[in-house]
């Protein structure tokens, strides 16, 4: 499932850190996008995406519990400052990221974030940050499932957490060799998804408890004579 926000600041040098959300991430992948403001990704935390009205159901009865300001868009959502050096180190430069790779095969930086110029990739991230921008809409309107809110969420909580792992491993092995603005940008990044992290409970709560009123609604909706019809 964005900008990264120093992903051009240093040309042909590594920058740290993911994209801030309206966030990413997306982060964020994500992501941001990217949450509950946006997500980084986490990805393309850019412009937010247009808020989702809500099913007729829900507007015939009173609004359940406030949502969480949640990204509006996997990019935003997913990605703080995300880490975007040139595909090649330059020469010289303490960080090799085909050293990292090798160190963290499976973390969601390298499908997310990770400068690339592979067509496939690049659309595999379009689509998922499509796939998570409609997972948001569905969650902010009460109409998602109890198996896609967790799904959401999930996600998010491991395209942080990757995020997390690799922007502490670069400060703790390569922190002093990094030039300072560098340096920053990997702890602001720290900083904001640690935040990220101890939202999430919260903010899954209350998509679970959105899903709850709505569904709610709507059965009473039925029981006074409305059948499957929609309410006016």
């Amino acid at each position: 499932m964005g900008v990264n926000v120093f992903g051009k600041s240093l040309p042909r040098r590594v920058v740290g850190g993911a994209v801030v959300l309206g966030l990413g991430v997306c982060l964020w992948f994500g992501l941001t996008a990217r949450q509950e403001a946006p997500a980084p990704g986490e990805s393309t935390p850019a412009a937010p995406a247009p808020a989702l009205a809500s099913p007729a159901p829900s507007a015939s009865a009173s609004p359940g519990p406030a949502p969480s300001r949640e990204p509006e868009g996997l990019t935003q959502s997913v990605q703080v400052p995300s880490f975007e050096p040139e595909e090649t180190s330059p020469a010289g430069y303490p960080v090799n990221l085909e050293q990292l790779k090798q160190r963290l095969p499976e973390n969601l930086y390298w499908k997310t974030a990770a400068p690339t110029k592979d067509p496939q990739l690049l659309q595999e991230r379009a689509e998922q940050e499509r796939h998570q921008n409609a997972l948001f809409g569905k969650i902010q309107a009460g109409d998602a499932s109890e198996e896609e809110i967790q799904q959401y969420y999930d996600y998010r909580r491991q395209l942080s957490e990757d995020y997390l792992s690799f922007a502490a491993l670069l400060l703790s092995e390569q922190g002093e060799q990094l030039p300072e603005r560098d340096r920053g940008v990997l702890e602001l990044s720290i900083q904001m998804h640690r935040g990220r992290l101890k939202e999430l409970p919260r903010q899954r709560e209350e998509a679970l408890a959105r899903k709850e009123l709505q569904d709610r609604r709507r059965e009473e909706w039925r029981r006074s004579g409305g059948g499957n019809t929609v309410p006016p």
